[in-house]
């Protein structure tokens, strides 16, 4: 395995690789080989889902030869491995197959140097090394050899440059001697393997505490981010780096990395911080201080994660990226129906949004362009913005644009500018940085419209289960809430419904259905249609709940429910009720006392069909108030129901009866933190004559 994995590395023109099995019936890709770099590199991606959103998976997936030819297509199309390696270099991914079958997935790995495109010789060598490596997975497999490693993947190293004759040993050792500064060399994994008496001396140590040493361990002075960094940037892109760094107290030292498959060479010269360091013979990326951007996008991430709305990943992105990026402005902006949408922005005037809201995307503009090609924008000067959009005004005072695509699944979904106040050379590194920055806001934003649309969809469920206005029923004043809990959908089982009987009686019932989700709502509608109908044919409470329990039986829908149900006779100011497993209700009496109904508990709705539902009757005394309510109004967490019910009924006693509205508010006000859906109906009667209006029902989702 090992040798046909270095003979397609070698004719593909590859400077490594990474050999990734997939085993029968698993969905998950495994590290086995890394070729021509260190297996730290890949430690990240040692197992790779074959949903996750990286080169081999959609190689491995789509049965196709993947192709990236830079930093910043990487950054655009993959954004997640791009943070992790932000330095410039190729990679081709293709699907690992024996005959119809895929065993696994190759990875190979070119210097940034290398064409955009894939050679045709370049393709063929990888299509005939996959079919090898295919046919010798299959083998294995044939064989009952494991295919998953046990341990960490194997490392090969592969030969460069030629072997040197025994002769020229002295030659070059006195070769390098005579070169000023000194020099030193590192393995793939970053350890001293050799090191001169002049680079032992600018480092200020002895050659044994060196050789076999990681730099950044051995000196203390080198454990800042930018050795390490430019150290992997070199390993990475196979091109030349540069820094400088202060050995204490006052020695600046200028370090050149050149690294080929067998490790890095490295040169040490003396230097002056005033003066700019060697250049290499390849410029490296340049940008902002990687370790602080880094940081702040792990930040960014992190945030972005919890971000539950559209409003939210607006806020998050420019609360993070503005003071990261040192930006003055940005735009986000998202596709609706074939025009551009502004959905958050900062530092920008709310004219100069207006103006740009609603364009059509094919209005001829970099953020319409970037969204419908996917293809990023990097203005350093309102010149360079001038001569690719000829039509531009500048009317917003700034000096440099990025014009960044938001993609998610592949697609552009958005646009994301992010603008400065002075001219800024946007370098390499910094675009892929700033591109990757992008791809994770557009999967945020993704998420967070889809939020959107359910948490629509569930308020509007729920607005239509519920009642939108409760009845005028003369001699009855009448008051409802309904919250619903702070996770989840916005959507659950909770309801109460007032049912005009005739002139003179109504019913009242309120219910609570297990859940908090679209299941939850659709049983809830059913629940309420039935208690309806059985009490509009003038059933009693307890044939009324006797009969929806029959339903819920029959449908058999695995949810448990609260149900109750009072029937009210104004002219006789009487009043019946009945319990299924339902808190029970409060009556405050004019002076203010308040009671709990002794209601006889019945059964959950839904159990047993043959289930009996003992009544209760109660006068309604004039001035009084009903308090009919749903758990969610009492429960909390640690707290005994009998005294948060006790401290309801004081709430009670306390409020206005002459105003239902402020009554209800003050009890939902007072609620715990809504973990659990409240529904609340709040009922008193009053003179017969005294017409009530019709009224809303006061807060579908309001309190």
């Amino acid at each position: 395995m090992e040798t046909a994995m270095a003979a397609v590395v070698r004719e593909s023109g590859a400077y490594g690789g990474l050999l990734y099995v997939l085993p029968p019936g698993e969905d998950a890709l495994w590290l086995v080989i890394v070729a021509g770099a260190p297996h730290e590199l890949a430690t990240p991606w040692r197992r790779i889902a074959l949903t996750d959103p990286m080169p081999v998976a959609d190689a491995v997936r789509e049965r196709r030869l993947v192709w990236i030819g830079g930093q910043e297509e990487l950054a655009r199309r993959y954004p997640r491995p791009a943070l992790v390696l932000p330095y410039d270099f190729a990679l081709s991914a293709a699907p690992v197959t024996s005959g119809v079958t895929v065993r696994g997935g190759l990875v190979l790995l070119w210097p940034g140097t290398h064409s955009p495109r894939l050679g045709p010789d370049e393709r063929a060598a990888i299509e005939s090394g996959c079919r090898r490596l295919g046919d010798l997975l299959q083998e294995a497999a044939d064989r009952g050899d494991p295919l998953r490693p046990a341990g960490r993947p194997r490392t090969l190293p592969l030969p460069s440059g030629r072997t040197a004759p025994p002769g020229e040993a002295a030659a070059v050792t006195a070769f390098i001697d005579r070169l000023p500064g000194g020099s030193c060399a590192l393995d793939m994994n970053g350890r001293i393997t050799f090191v001169t008496p002049a680079g032992a001396e600018l480092l200020g140590a002895g050659r044994d505490e060196l050789v076999g040493a990681l730099p950044w361990e051995a000196l203390p002075w080198m454990d800042v981010p930018q050795v390490e960094d430019r150290y992997r940037a070199a390993l990475v892109s196979h091109q030349p780096q540069t820094f400088t760094v202060l050995r204490p107290p006052d020695t600046w030292l200028a370090f050149e990395l050149y690294p080929d498959p067998s490790g890095v060479s490295v040169r040490i010269t003396g230097t002056d911080p005033s003066q700019s360091a060697p250049a290499p013979s390849s410029t490296p990326a340049a940008g902002p201080s990687r370790a602080i951007l880094l940081y702040q996008l792990m930040q960014l991430a992190a945030t972005l994660t919890e971000a539950i709305g559209v409003q939210d990943v607006a806020d998050q992105t420019a609360d993070q990226l503005l003071p990261a990026l040192g930006a003055q402005g940005m735009v986000l902006m998202a596709s609706d129906d074939d025009r551009l949408r502004i959905i958050g922005h900062r530092g920008y005037s709310a004219d100069i949004i207006d103006r740009f809201d609603t364009v059509p995307l094919n209005s001829d503009l970099p953020v319409t362009r970037v969204l419908t090609t996917g293809v990023p924008y990097f203005f350093a000067s309102f010149a360079e913005l001038r001569r690719a959009f000829p039509a531009t005004v500048h009317e917003d005072g700034m000096a440099a644009w990025a014009v960044l695509p938001l993609i998610a699944s592949g697609r552009p979904k958005g646009s994301l500018l992010l603008s400065y106040r002075r001219p800024r050379a946007f370098p390499p590194g910094e675009r892929a940085v700033l591109t990757s920055m992008a791809g994770l806001v557009g999967q945020a934003l993704d998420r967070a419209r889809l939020y959107d649309t359910k948490d629509n969809l569930a308020h509007r469920l729920q607005s239509a289960l519920l009642p939108h206005t409760l009845p005028d029923v003369p001699g009855l004043k009448v008051a409802a809430r309904y919250l619903p809990a702070a996770q989840g959908l916005g959507v659950g089982g909770d309801f109460y419904d007032l049912i005009r009987l005739d002139e003179h009686t109504a019913g009242a019932a309120i219910g609570d259905v297990q859940g908090h989700n679209v299941d939850a709502a659709a049983l809830m509608g059913q629940v309420r249609t039935a208690v309806h109908a059985h009490a509009t044919v003038g059933s009693a409470p307890d044939q009324v709940l006797a009969g929806t329990n029959r339903l819920l039986t029959d449908l058999e829908p695995g949810l448990f429910t609260s149900c109750l149900y009072v029937h009210l006779d104004l002219a006789t100011r009487h009043a019946c009720v009945a319990t299924a497993g339902h808190p029970p209700p409060l009556l405050r009496h004019a002076d203010g006392r308040t009671e709990v109904l002794p209601v006889p508990p019945g059964l959950l709705l839904g159990i047993e069909p043959d289930s009996r539902y003992p009544a209760l009757e109660f006068t309604l005394p004039a001035g009084c108030v009903l308090a009919l309510y749903t758990d969610g109004l009492v429960e909390a967490p640690g707290v005994d129901l009998d005294d948060a019910t006790t401290a309801l009924a004081g709430l009670l006693e306390h409020a206005d009866p002459a105003d239902l509205d402020a009554m209800a508010e003050t009890l939902i006000r007072h609620a715990p933190a809504p973990g659990d859906d409240i529904a609340l109906l709040l009922i008193s009667p009053c003179d017969w004559r005294g017409e009530e209006r019709k009224r809303p029902a006061a807060g579908n989702g309001s309190a």
